[in-house]
């Protein structure tokens, strides 16, 4: 199943850095630091990244600076001509704009120029500029699954939970969707197929399709304005929301989806100052987000969340230290990646799993 074959691959991927990992401190390792470029240490999937980057790193003796962009393309781009100015020896870069490719192609023209190998991670990057620079790749995910994942745990969550997520009896669930920002191909993908995998199971079990609780929003979701993904987000909008959507006045919006967790927990944060999702509250809505944060699972655990959708943020660091290594060390850069989660060379895709408890589904 696909939970075996994920954890085949994660320990897989931790034997194969535990043995390169004396290769960082050899003939490479005076030959300047690795520079982490991250588009924001708020993040909290993002932080889990970083942590486990900064371990890997660590335990394999290399020397390495992380970087905070807090959210600003200028920042990181000016972070990167000082790190390369200073002899960086490779760049891994989450990238901040990723609603246009000139902030990628730039980066990737300034590593070429001094022939610095540059892994991209975590927000998208379009294949062609990856393809721009033969010493560049993308690790990131099939960021179409994720979506389609959320989509389909919440399709067979409400066919399973009908009459109790209805709380009007009108035969429709109305919900809200946080979107993490315009342009980003993960928030479009997550979107989009969140609600059309969902509707396609409701009505494939002879039920309506979903209903946006707001029939003027022509978008069909809410988006951060700031572009961060933020808990502050969701907790404001939710909070308007619910000024004028209640129980009490029979048209209280009965389902959250989230783009990712850090918005979810920011719902169900005022879903529970209006009285709902608490263990002794009469009516739980159920909230559903991505990345499969310690927060979210805790709050999975309690009842206050019901699912996720886990991105895997050690496999995604472990991944990333196995490319600095090949690049380091002269190799091909997806030597040893599994070739099932390889993409045109270029790209290498961490698989998803649906997270619904303590265990993660297949």
């Amino acid at each position: 199943c696909k939970m075996k074959k994920t954890l085949i691959i994660a320990l897989a991927l931790l034997c194969i850095i535990s043995m390169c990992s004396c290769n960082f401190s050899g003939r490479n390792s005076d030959n300047g630091e690795v520079g982490v470029f991250y588009y924001t240490f708020s993040d909290t999937y993002i932080s889990s990244v970083r942590s486990a980057m900064d371990k890997l790193l660590d335990n394999a003796g290399v020397k390495y600076n992380d970087y905070d962009a807090n959210g600003n393309q200028t920042t990181q781009t000016e972070q990167i001509q000082t790190a390369i100015a200073k002899g960086a020896k490779a760049l891994i870069v989450n990238v901040v704009d990723t609603g246009s490719d000139d902030a990628a192609i730039n980066i990737i023209n300034m590593a070429k120029e001094k022939n610095i190998p540059v892994i991209f991670f975590n927000r998208s990057v379009a294949e062609d500029v990856i393809s721009m620079y033969d010493k560049c790749v993308f690790i990131g995910t099939d960021y179409e699954m994720a979506g389609h994942l959320q989509g389909e745990m919440i399709g067979n969550y409400l066919i399973e939970n009908f009459e109790e997520t209805d709380l009007n009896g009108d035969g429709k669930i109305s919900y809200v969707l946080f979107k993490g920002q315009e342009g980003n191909m993960e928030a479009i993908a997550r979107t989009m197929y969140s609600v059309e995998d969902c509707d396609r199971i409701l009505t494939e079990n002879g039920y309506e399709p979903l209903m946006y609780y707001d029939a003027s929003n022509k978008n069909k979701y809410l988006v951060d304005q700031d572009g961060l993904w933020s808990s502050a987000a969701a907790t404001n909008y939710m909070g308007t929301i619910l000024a004028q959507y209640s129980t009490a006045g029979n048209n209280m919006v009965e389902l959250v989806i989230a783009n990712n967790d850090e918005m979810a927990l920011g719902a169900v944060s005022a879903l529970q100052s209006a009285g709902y999702n608490l263990p002794d509250s009469s009516v739980t809505i159920p909230v559903f987000g991505v990345d499969a944060t310690d927060a979210a699972r805790n709050a999975i655990s309690t009842g206050s969340m019901k699912g996720t959708v886990k991105q895997d943020a050690e496999g995604m660091a472990q991944t990333m230290v196995m490319v600095l290594d090949n690049f380091v060390n002269e190799r091909p850069a997806l030597e040893s990646i599994n070739k099932d989660n390889i993409e045109n060379n270029r790209k290498v895709n961490i698989p998803y799993a649906v997270y619904l408890g303590n265990d993660t589904q297949a």
